[in-house]
């Protein structure tokens, strides 16, 4: 078989069970020996960062929820193999039980850059505070109390905030993640 017949397509499935899903798909293929016609099956993911009790933690979240792309050549059983699979609600693009669309390769291309920029810059954040701008503490012992940006140090990613403590101004040195702008 041509290595070039294999197209990107996109499964729908429920949403949260991706992961799940995907697993069961490639469990399936290889239960059935068709790992020949579907050479790649990804979840397109992005890293996003929280403060859970004054730590920074990373957590993948999809940025196509309840979507799974699979390349795969869509000929004889693989389509019905792939949409029995628990989970798949069926393929993007097709009329009740008709032919699944494939992506188009600038599409492709696209969706695959974004993955690969993601996974590049994982921590490149913008700098969303400005020298003057008025902010909030949202984390660590001054939680609650507001400042002053005096001063941005993008290389550590943290600001020096001017912050009101007892009618006397205290310079803060805070992580970005542990304040907020003031609304």
């Amino acid at each position: 078989m041509a290595e070039n017949a294999n197209k990107w397509f996109v499964v729908r499935a429920i949403s949260g069970k991706e992961n799940k899903i995907k697993k069961y798909i490639e469990d399936e293929i290889l239960r059935n020996g068709l790992s020949s016609q579907v050479t790649q099956i990804l979840i397109p993911t992005e890293k996003v960062y929280q403060i859970r009790n004054g730590k920074k933690i990373s957590k993948e979240r999809s940025f196509f929820p309840g979507y799974i792309l699979v390349e795969a050549n869509l000929s004889g059983e693989v389509p019905h193999i792939i949409r029995g699979v628990n989970g798949v609600i069926g393929f993007l693009g097709a009329e009740k039980r008709g032919e699944p669309l494939p992506l188009r390769m600038s599409e492709v291309n696209r969706i695959l850059g974004k993955v690969d920029e993601l996974a590049e810059t994982e921590e490149e954040m913008n700098i969303p505070y400005i020298v003057g701008e008025n902010i909030k503490v949202i984390d660590g012992p001054f939680n609650g109390f507001n400042g002053t940006v005096e001063n941005i140090n993008e290389e550590k990613r943290k600001l020096e905030v001017m912050v009101k403590i007892f009618g006397r101004k205290q310079p803060l040195e805070l992580s970005f993640l542990q304040v907020e702008k003031e609304s």
